[in-house]
């Protein structure tokens, strides 16, 4: 039975960790990819970064207190929480206020710290239920 109560946060976490992937993969990526193709130019307008916090956001809340009711790590949460808000900051202050660069840097950022916090999360949750 404790088996079935991690599933649903073990695999939050690693959609979690997924979508973390594709926000460093956006950020790194697309630069090269307009530069290198004027054509996909017209695609780099947009601000995908903003659009992203309303499925990372709710997943990451949802999955990392799922986990903490398994491993009772307060640092994991903290960890995610600092993710998030950086996130938070990327998409907003940073984009409409300091450009671009600090707008990429505080979510390369926020998308290794709420990863690493999924990760460890996930891992943490495995090991009480192998515990049992």
């Amino acid at each position: 039975m404790d088996q079935n109560k991690s599933k649903p946060s073990s695999w939050l976490d690693r959609v979690a960790v997924g979508l973390s992937a594709l926000c460093l993969i956006h950020c790194l990526a697309l630069p090269l990819l307009v530069a290198g193709l004027p054509f996909l130019a017209q695609f780099s307008e947009g601000h995908l970064h903003a659009q992203m916090l309303v499925l990372v956001l709710p997943l990451s809340i949802v999955a990392l207190g799922l986990g903490f009711r398994h491993h009772r790590s307060m640092w994991i949460v903290v960890t995610g929480v600092v993710g998030m808000l950086t996130l938070v900051v990327g998409a907003t202050v940073a984009h409409s206020q300091l450009g671009l660069a600090a707008d990429r840097s505080f979510t390369v950022v926020g998308a290794l710290v709420l990863a690493i916090a999924h990760f460890y999360n996930s891992v943490r949750t495995r090991e009480r239920k192998n515990a049992g």
